[in-house]
């Protein structure tokens, strides 16, 4: 059983008794009346020729309170993306794809990048984004959720979850954020484990404990996980990172924006089991060490932003902190390795710090020449003020894709 603890910011709901999907499934389905559901899924064509996207297609046939699937598909020629269109037609859903690579949506970007608008860094945050604009054109959808296409062990109950306590009128939440362990016969999630945590709480002891963006950064039990929902109106007026940083930007977009009363954390799995990054500190633009870079770069922008001076002293100290610290979270991970049985490689956490530290240099040295860095995209209530008709354009134009 899972245990019951609250942090002091907002409200955590663990999954106490495994409560049966058609329960859970039922309740919502007492409110989709008035309050439509949309799943948004950012997904690589390449995603399709993996075991994970056929387990999410079978487990969402199964799914009756989600009345519209948007699957945004990045690098995809048209031969791919008919064959997308194919597989999704199974769904008993309304189904469509935003073709990010299509030549009606890839216009509409080149109009974005005339307006100034930045959107010329290709990426999962400008697929979210795109994908987010179409759902948010309909105007008839009350929840948005999004989850990643790379779940090997996805089950339905994950949106169910995910979405119950913004759709149930006694509960009410604006923003819900997925949680789960990354564990099998030993511990994953590296990023989140010898990276995030002991970057956050370095941030902490620097700043200040009472900091309290800091406070609600470390109160996630998976801030780095992709799966989250949120209100359309909120969904309207979030800016997200092109980057890596895309899951920091949204939680201090919502941090910014609502009352931490309104939000919540949901475990939507036991554990969570997906294909695995490499850590390679001579590729700096590849996997973990290209994540964590972005992560470390959104981090300190989003400090400055609110007035945190982020000095020279304050990146050594920072480094010198975060060595400190990661040694710790090694000792516990250690420790919970140990107590399940589980194997547990020190040599290979602390190469895997090494690695890290590095990232938080070249983040460094990239905020220090360019502290504003890569724009956020701008939220699509700013698009609608800008470019009237463009929401429209884009809904008449995956439209026209999709028939």
């Amino acid at each position: 059983m899972a245990d019951f603890y609250q942090n002091s910011l907002f409200t955590t709901l663990q999954n106490l008794n495994n409560r049966k999907f058609e329960e859970i499934s039922d309740d919502i389905m007492k409110y989709t009346g008035r309050r439509k559901i949309a799943l948004l899924l950012p997904a690589l064509y390449s995603e399709f020729e993996t075991e994970a996207m056929k387990i999410i297609i079978d487990e969402l046939k199964e799914v009756p309170f989600i009345e519209t699937i948007v699957l945004s598909l990045d690098q995809a020629n048209k031969e791919q993306f008919l064959d997308v269109k194919k597989r999704l037609s199974v769904l008993p859903q309304e189904v469509k794809v935003v073709w990010n690579h299509g030549e009606r949506v890839q216009a509409l970007y080149d109009e974005l990048l005339r307006e100034d608008f930045p959107l010329n860094i290709p990426g999962k945050g400008r697929v979210v984004w795109m994908g987010l604009g179409y759902i948010l054109a309909q105007n008839r959808h009350y929840v948005v959720a999004l989850h990643d296409c790379d779940i090997l062990n996805y089950k339905k109950e994950l949106v169910a979850r995910l979405v119950y306590p913004l759709i149930n009128k006694n509960l009410n939440y604006r923003f819900s954020k997925g949680y789960y362990a990354r564990v099998t016969d030993k511990l994953y999630g590296r990023v989140k484990r010898l990276f995030y945590i002991p970057l956050i709480r370095s941030l902490k002891k620097i700043v200040g404990h009472e900091n309290n963006f800091l406070r609600y950064l470390d109160s996630f039990r998976y801030a780095l996980s992709g799966e989250f929902a949120f209100l359309s109106d909120l969904a309207r007026t979030v800016r997200i990172s092109p980057t890596w940083g895309l899951e920091i930007s949204i939680l201090s977009e919502i941090y910014q924006t609502v009352h931490l009363s309104k939000v919540c954390q949901v475990e939507i799995m036991d554990t969570y089991e997906h294909k695995h990054n490499t850590i390679d500190v001579k590729k700096p633009n590849e996997g973990l060490i290209k994540m964590a870079s972005d992560i470390a770069k959104t981090t300190f922008r989003v400090l400055a932003q609110d007035g945190v001076i982020v000095s020279e002293a304050f990146y050594r100290t920072l480094l010198a902190t975060y060595i400190q610290e990661s040694r710790r979270t090694i000792e516990q991970y250690y420790a919970l390795a140990e107590i399940n049985g589980l194997q547990y490689d020190r040599h290979e956490e602390i190469k895997a710090v090494e690695s890290y530290a590095v990232a938080i240099k070249n983040a460094w040295l990239e905020f220090t020449e360019n502290p504003i860095g890569v724009r956020l995209i701008s939220p699509w209530i700013r698009i609608e003020s800008a470019l009237p008709g463009f929401m429209e354009k884009l809904s008449e134009y995956v439209e026209a894709d999709n028939s």
